[in-house]
């Protein structure tokens, strides 16, 4: 009969630790708290509005010319890299930047889209009046210009440009003069972008050389001569000429 003590049972080995992220949730959950993952679409969007915020601000410090993408960078508190993965250029960066800036100028003044009252000068008189106001504002005026200038020698630019921002308000005006000529208050024939061009292009005109000052009395007079033409004078609801 054998005196050998009978082995030993061998160990339990040890368990794999846990995953550092499933325990720290665990124990989260255990003191009635939630682990929540970093939102990298609200940090990014952070990042986007404060390289905006800083193209606009150092463009009325410094002018185009002189405004750099390391200084938007700095400004921003971003990297270099940041900015060139979103953006080809400092005038696409403030492309971007005029497109928010006219859409906060639309909540701040309340845009609840082009006004229809049924009386076709009055409606144009206001929303004129209100680009005028616009264009004699420093905060809009500046990359405005900045944006225009740049267009004028970068075709791609000046597309992007002429796509984004302005044709969408152009569309406005069109489809503010074709229920103005459904009504009978213009020509049947009117050319509806030719009549927004006579009435933008001598203040576009006045604003960008400085011929004149751009007031609404000189807005007041161009509805009245444009209208005056397009309706013979004579559509009810367009406006009186004046002299």
């Amino acid at each position: 009969m054998s005196t050998e003590p009978p082995a030993s049972r061998p160990a339990t080995p040890p368990q794999p630790a846990k995953d550092a992220k499933a325990a720290a949730a665990a124990t989260a959950a255990t003191a009635g708290k939630t682990v929540k993952a970093p939102d990298a679409g609200r940090r990014s969007e952070r990042s986007r509005r404060a390289i905006l915020d800083a193209a606009l601000a150092l463009l009325g410090e410094v002018g185009y010319n002189k405004l750099t993408i390391e200084a938007i960078a700095a400004r921003a508190g971003v990297g270099k890299q940041t900015i060139y993965r979103w953006w080809p250029s400092k005038a696409a960066v403030l492309l971007d930047a005029s497109l928010a800036l006219a859409g906060e100028a639309g909540t701040e003044g309340e845009w609840a889209g082009f006004p229809d009252t049924g009386d076709l000068a009055a409606d144009l008189k206001l929303v004129l009046r209100a680009t005028v106001d616009e264009f004699n504002d420093e905060r809009y005026e500046a990359p405005a210009r900045a944006l225009t200038a740049a267009g004028a020698t970068d075709p791609e630019l000046g597309a992007r440009f002429t796509e984004r921002l302005l044709e969408p308000q152009l569309a406005l005006y069109e489809d503010r003069l074709r229920t103005a000529r459904e009504a009978g208050q213009l020509a049947r024939d009117t050319d509806l972008r030719l009549t927004v061009e006579m009435l933008l292009g001598p203040l576009t005109y006045r604003w960008l050389l400085r011929t004149a000052p751009l007031t609404h009395a000189f807005t007041d007079a161009l509805v009245d001569r444009v209208l005056g033409g397009v309706a013979g004078g004579t559509a009810a609801g367009v406006g009186k000429v004046t002299a």
